[in-house]
């Protein structure tokens, strides 16, 4: 089995394997090609790469001489075309709003695994490659946050007086949200998480922050840990005490996102003129609408003297260790139908691969985004 590593899109400095995972897949009878260049911007040459055991080639090469095409982001179009197929792509494609991808894929006959499709579930945890990325967002957040405040963030005992911490809010306490209320905290803070999942309240706490919850809220045992979407009414009810909070904080970290749909809008304009001048909100739901009202995808906004960051990119911002982390999801995923001969064995009853499986012969396989497709 070979398995093709691409050099990611202008922008992204992450690399969907870094040498330190190639080594383990040679050994694992699974042979790497890797694109010239692929892992520059993760500080990984290609010698780096050819003594892990992997060979160097061409973009067109890699496609036309690998089993599997291996990617964080979703190839262009112009790869597609010189995808054969049968061939099997693996990367995060964001099937949900990428209708036109799914299509191409299917009328392409090319076999398509979504990564952010894994099925949340004890045994996927280890191919989890939003958990992971999520991780490396929230952390970088934070310090993106604390770089662009105007005071400290901890409590500071001087000559010339105290200093008072500064308070960070959190909207919403996923693994981004969790592990950006641990490094506010770390960094002396005061925090408070807002999340509508009432099971996450002992996790926010035990991490040192106050939990703000709005009584009401909808919960799905089918979504499997994930936030589902709320009634109007709660909604309402939910800006309104978002609001109160918001008002209160210098730091406002926006991560509340729901899987194929559009980040719920939770900090309104009106609460961003309340708040106080010199603070900052980053909002990394920024791809799929964002958190904040004012949020712009990429774009950093200052309104009221507030400042408002749209980055959903900051894993990008740490390519070594998110590289690494996505290299070692990956390489678990494809265990699960590469035998130990190094063949493909893809076992559809296995809940992992049927459950992250977008395309295959000519057909959308993913029951949700046939629904979002409408198909």
């Amino acid at each position: 089995m070979i398995v093709g590593i691409l050099k990611e899109p202008q922008g992204e400095n992450r690399v969907a394997l870094l040498p330190e995972t190639v080594s383990l897949m040679i050994q694992s009878k699974i042979n790497v090609l890797v694109e010239s260049g692929a892992g520059t911007n993760s500080f990984a040459g290609d010698d780096n790469y050819t003594e892990a055991g992997a060979s160097i080639h061409t973009r067109d090469e890699v496609i036309s001489g690998s089993d599997i095409i291996a990617a964080i982001n979703a190839p262009e179009k112009a790869d597609l075309e010189k995808m054969k197929a049968g061939q099997l792509l693996v990367g995060l494609l964001n099937p949900f709003m990428n209708p036109d991808l799914v299509n191409d894929l299917k009328e392409r006959n090319i076999t398509a695994f979504s990564l952010d499709a894994i099925p949340r579930s004890t045994r996927a945890q280890k191919m989890d490659v939003l958990s992971s990325q999520a991780t490396v967002a929230g952390y970088k957040a934070v310090l993106d946050a604390a770089g662009r405040f105007s005071r400290f963030m901890p409590m500071l005992m001087t000559a010339a007086g105290t200093i008072r911490p500064a308070k960070v809010l959190i909207i919403g306490a996923g693994v981004a949200g969790l592990q950006a209320i641990a490094t506010a905290r770390r960094l002396g803070a005061v925090v408070e998480a807002f999340d509508v999942r009432s099971a996450v309240r002992e996790e926010v706490k035990s991490l040192g922050a106050g939990f703000v919850e709005v009584e009401g809220a909808q919960e799905d045992k089918a979504a499997k840990g994930y936030a589902i979407e709320q009634t109007e009414e709660f909604k309402e009810k939910q800006r309104q005490v978002v609001h109160d909070h918001a008002v209160k904080a210098d730091i406002i970290i926006c991560t509340a996102q729901i899987p194929g749909r559009k980040a719920p809008l939770i900090l309104l304009k009106k609460t961003v003129e309340s708040m106080k001048e010199g603070s900052v909100v980053i909002d990394i739901a920024a791809s799929t609408g964002g958190n904040c009202e004012l949020t712009r995808n990429g774009e950093v906004v200052v309104h009221n003297n507030v400042t408002i960051v749209g980055n959903s990119g900051f894993a990008s911002e740490m390519p070594v260790d998110a590289s690494s982390m996505f290299g070692k999801n990956l390489m678990n995923f494809l265990k699960l139908f590469i035998t130990d001969e190094g063949d493909l064995d893809l076992n559809f009853e296995d809940d992992i691969i049927q459950g992250s499986c977008i395309t295959h012969n000519k057909e959308i396989m993913h029951q949700r985004v046939r629904e979002a497709l409408k198909l």
